[in-house]
């Protein structure tokens, strides 16, 4: 049995920019298509993990008020709690507002922790608000937020 084949009239170049232009529609819609969390999707996270009926209250949220560089804002979280074996913060759990998934970043901690305090870089592309809920080991939930503007080249955007 023979078989005939037929050359391809396709160059390597063709196939070469057919690739090109397909990377470039993927990266486009990828770039225009920016799903970001809104503060419902914050709020339902904070319900999954069991801190839904937090308390506004112990958690302090600190950051700069005006981020000229949103690519590395300096965060830190800090929980008012003796860190004892009876009474300490066994979780802290990071959202932002902004982000394209509400979670940015789940602390565990422990008694021998020694404080209740994290520190952070994260990145936030606009302003938006950081909100951090603290799990306590008897299960007891704290809150605090704070919303950082962040600033396109410094010009207040």
């Amino acid at each position: 049995m023979t078989q005939t084949t037929e050359k391809s009239q396709v160059s390597r170049r063709d196939i070469l920019k057919i690739a090109g232009v397909g990377a470039v529609t993927v990266g486009a819609v990828a770039l225009t298509g920016k799903a970001q969390a809104k503060p419902e999707d914050v709020t339902a996270y904070f319900k999954k993990v069991g801190g839904d009926a937090a308390n506004a209250s112990k958690v302090t949220v600190d950051g700069p008020e005006i981020a000229e560089n949103g690519n590395t804002v300096p965060i830190e979280i800090t929980v008012d709690s003796p860190q004892t074996e009876n009474d300490y913060v066994k979780t802290i759990f990071v959202a932002a507002e902004g982000n394209p998934t509400p979670e940015v970043v789940t602390f565990n901690l422990t008694p021998n922790s020694g404080v209740a305090r994290v520190k952070f870089r994260m990145r936030l592309a606009a302003t938006q608000k950081v909100r951090a809920v603290a799990m306590m080991n008897d299960g007891s939930t704290f809150t605090g937020d704070k919303e950082i503007k962040v600033t396109i080249g410094g010009c207040g955007g």
